[in-house]
């Protein structure tokens, strides 16, 4: 058995001036990465928003509540030019070949 623990524990709470900078704030994190020679911003999301997104890592859905990553050319880009990956396809983007769907009479070249 281990012995038992009398001690009260404190609980520590942090505001947000004790965060230092570029930690998330509010579950979001925005970012700079490169990606295929361009700058992106890149936003970790909680996946809150209750719809369907398809990643074009894998071209798999993401199904809501799942949390995921937000990126768009930083160079003064729009809403239409938002993508939702999963995590891992995004942190393998460069490893990866794009997910060209091809029907069943194409040919693999």
């Amino acid at each position: 058995m281990s012995p038992r623990r009398n001690q009260q524990r404190k609980w520590i709470t942090a505001t947000a001036a004790d965060e230092p900078t570029g930690t998330p704030l509010g579950g979001s994190l925005r970012r700079t990465e490169s990606y295929q020679g361009e700058e992106w911003v890149v936003q970790t999301v909680a996946g809150t928003a209750g719809r369907h997104y398809r990643c074009p890592g894998c071209d798999q859905e993401i199904p809501p509540g799942t949390g995921h990553v937000v990126a768009w050319p930083s160079y003064g880009a729009g809403v239409d030019d938002r993508r939702h990956w999963h995590r891992a396809c995004w942190g393998a983007r460069e490893r990866r070949g794009s997910a060209v769907q091809r029907g069943r009479g194409a040919p693999r070249y």
